[in-house]
């Protein structure tokens, strides 16, 4: 239709500058219509006869517009655009060919409707004009004769790598255009700037055909799952799972967790409408042994679902074995104190380090490594204070501790990364001048300078929303039954009134004693490296004294939150990995982060990966410091294979080692083709419009070898386009004529 009101293609009009032919310059142009328009003006004003209101306006735009429109084409308007020689330039045709490609759309494959669309004469109509190379790509490129040889059995497609690639390859070509026929299903992450840069610096047109459809008609597929790729033995993970279906609106799903072939966590969620994402959590037992935990999260295929493959993915956890030391400093012996020792004495994974002030002059040591340990009190030095994970301070008074030890508590959450708890007392928070302390900042609660906020009176724990998903508040695995049992929870001996929580923080509990409004209880935050928590009780020993000896509620929920407060604190040397499971990818990419006893970041050390895999692979590499990240080190492992692997990282400096740690991935190898099966129409139409090409359905592409002609890139000529013969101008005209005399008929002035 376009061509047929405008007589060229739409990209004549994209590509092309409007010129004159005419030699009278455009301002005389501009000048005659300005004159002929007020001529008119005057012309319409004086003859109005009986017109009346905006009747003489209509008649002067609609004359005006006509003589405007004839002054114009005596200019001779054209279009001047590039277009490429025939026969000497080169289009390259890249065929998408993974397992994504053999998906059925109605009664055949997509690739199918793609060797179809090439073989029905857009192949041929190309090679009437140029010099065309035909391409399959999927986790590589290669070369190929004909469409026969497309088998659609590539395990991933990689668009970016294969763009680039062809660039590379026809640098000393005369490479006119790309088109690429695919679904758009990406597997390595997109498509980066450099690729889009480089294409656009060469000025090659990509044309994109889409294949499939943009959503299934009923599927599931699971997105991602967030879980920690550290935790400790015995703890809990939550795993947050993202997930979209179609087809399925408010129907039930049941989501499971498998480490092995054993389900360890399941729960039942109710679908959201269709097309809508969701996100449900899921609570995993991280297991007593040490050493890598491979965990499969599924949600369990539904009845009538095209794809059940993309209801899976792999996640891994590393599950420590080295105890995490907490330093409790409690101002006076008391109940709470004596119980938070005895729910975690027998924690394989936390080691309680308490000191005691019995008089303002003495303190009392437990669990100390040394005599030496905390023999002159709390520490003064970072070495000494950074060698503990987690920080819990009790009823102790913010003056107990000087300018220097309140910045090294305050470094211990910033730079250290761990983790402190504050505890309620009658010597503690507000009560003990904490909002007029230099760590007032620390804590996730706006505090209020006041005293008297400590209450020695029953009160009872309420779990807010957040409270009911966390890990530290779960103590039945199912969330209806954890909320039961929390109800059922003994008041608390005492309370302290807090301030509102700070931006940022989190309410997990709030306390209430009857009267007024419910204030936070347990409140958490994020704190530089590390992470700071309050709970504003020092009673929750009646959780233990007022149930049988048999209810662990106070020990299952002391050991979590310790957990929470210690679990994450890193070492010195930190090694990550962006995507522990590699789908159908053969790059691991390693990242340090390496600090000194003061956890001060180390720059000028040396890195080494020591990389052990599946049937004796073994290699080692050096990673490279980070120019703008002082402290990080980075590099980059070719996978070969798939399978589990395991890298330890050492940091040397010079002949000092400042540590060690290890990091875990895997490689898993037909799996990626399996997710983002609808087509990805998004990233087509973003690579067309970012390189001007476009982006064609497979219906309309066959309009592709006429339009691919105008193009910048290769070997081109530029042609004018003449604009005055187009259909539109003639109806144009006859429209502006006509409905001036059927104006003129109505208002009775012919």
């Amino acid at each position: 239709m376009f061509e047929l009101l405008f007589k060229y293609p739409s990209a004549v009009f994209e590509k092309g500058t409007f010129v004159f032919l005419a030699s009278w310059p455009a301002w005389v142009l501009i000048a005659a219509i300005l004159a002929v328009a007020a001529a008119l003006a005057w012309h319409v004003l004086r003859n109005r006869g009986r017109l009346e209101g905006r009747r003489p306006v209509a008649l002067w735009l609609l004359e005006s517009g006509m003589a405007s429109l004839i002054l114009l084409l005596l200019w001779q308007p054209a279009l001047s655009v590039a277009t490429l020689r025939p026969q000497q330039n080169v289009i390259a045709l890249l065929v998408d060919d993974s397992r994504s490609m053999a998906a059925r759309e109605g009664d055949s494959t997509r690739l199918e409707q793609a060797r179809a669309l090439l073989d029905g004469g857009l192949q041929a109509a190309l090679e009437q004009k140029f010099q065309v190379r035909l391409y399959r790509f999927g986790q590589g490129i290669a070369r190929i004769r004909s469409t026969s040889e497309l088998s659609g059995a590539a395990g991933a497609s990689r668009v970016g790598d294969s763009l680039r690639e062809v660039v590379a390859e026809s640098a000393t070509l005369p490479l006119g255009a790309v088109v690429v026929l695919s679904d758009g299903a990406d597997n390595s992450g997109g498509i980066d700037l450099e690729t889009i840069s480089e294409i656009r610096r060469q000025r090659v047109p990509v044309h994109t055909v889409g294949f499939g459809r943009h959503q299934p008609a009923r599927d599931l597929e699971i997105r991602d799952v967030a879980l920690p790729a550290r935790a400790l033995a015995d703890s809990r993970l939550s795993a947050r799972v993202s997930f979209r279906q179609h087809g399925f609106a408010r129907g039930k799903a049941r989501l499971v967790a498998r480490d092995g072939d054993k389900v360890v966590a399941s729960q039942e969620v109710t679908l959201a409408p269709d097309g809508v994402a969701q996100i449900a959590s899921l609570v995993i037992p991280a297991g007593a042994a040490p050493g890598a935990r491979s965990f499969r999260v599924a949600v369990e295929p539904l009845e009538g679902e095209e794809n059940r493959e993309n209801n899976t993915l792999t996640r891994l956890v590393n599950v420590g074995q080295a105890r995490r030391r907490i330093l409790y400093i409690e101002g006076e012996p008391r109940w709470e104190f004596k119980f938070i020792r005895r729910a975690i004495e027998d924690d394989r994974s936390l080691e309680l380090v308490s000191m005691l002030r019995t008089t303002p002059n003495k303190i009392y040591r437990q669990k100390v490594s040394s005599p030496k340990e905390l023999e002159d009190g709390f520490p003064a030095k970072a070495e000494e204070l950074f060698g503990y994970q987690g920080l819990i301070i009790g009823n102790v008074e913010a003056g107990y501790f000087n300018a220097a030890q309140q910045e090294l508590i305050r470094e211990f959450a910033n730079r250290r990364g761990g983790g402190i708890l504050f505890l309620a007392g009658r010597a503690a928070l507000s009560d003990g001048a904490w909002a007029r302390s230099a760590l007032a900042e620390l804590l996730p609660v706006a505090l209020a300078d006041t005293a008297g906020t400590f209450h020695r009176d029953p009160a009872t724990a309420e779990l807010t929303a957040l409270g009911r998903e966390s890990v530290i508040c779960r103590l039945e695995e199912r969330g209806d039954k954890n909320a039961g049992r929390w109800k059922k929870m003994p008041q608390l001996a005492d309370y302290q009134r807090v301030g509102d929580a700070k931006p940022g923080a989190v309410v997990l509990m709030q306390v209430n004693a009857g009267s007024g409004r419910p204030a936070p209880l347990l409140v958490t935050q994020n704190y530089g490296r590390g992470r700071t928590a309050l709970f504003a009780t020092g009673g929750s020993w009646h959780w233990q004294m007022l149930q049988p000896h048999t209810d662990l509620s106070h020990e299952i929920f002391w050991r979590q939150l310790l957990r929470y407060l210690a679990g994450d604190t890193p070492g010195q040397v930190v090694a990550s990995t962006p995507r522990p499971v590699l789908n159908d990818d053969g790059r691991a990419r390693l990242r340090v982060d390496a600090r000194d006893k003061a956890y001060c970041p180390v720059s000028n050390a040396r890195v080494e990966a020591r990389i052990a895999g599946p049937e004796g692979a073994s290699d080692t590499i050096e990673l490279s410091p980070q120019p703008l990240e002082e402290g990080v080190y980075t590099g980059e492992w070719a996978v070969a294979k798939p399978g589990s692997y395991l890298a330890e990282i050492i940091v040397r400096r010079g002949e000092e080692e400042i540590g060690r740690d290890v990091v875990t991935f895997a490689r898993e190898d037909g799996v990626a083709e399996n997710f983002g099966l609808a087509q990805n129409r998004e990233l087509l139409e973003k690579l067309a419009g970012e390189t001007g090409g476009r982006y064609y359905t497979a219906a309309d592409a066959k309009q592709l070898a006429s339009e691919i002609s105008y193009s910048e890139a290769g070997i081109t000529t530029r042609e004018t386009r003449e604009l005055w013969n187009m259909p539109v101008v003639f109806l144009l005209a006859i429209t502006l004529r006509t409905s001036e005399w059927l104006l003129r008929r109505r208002w009775g002035v012919v």
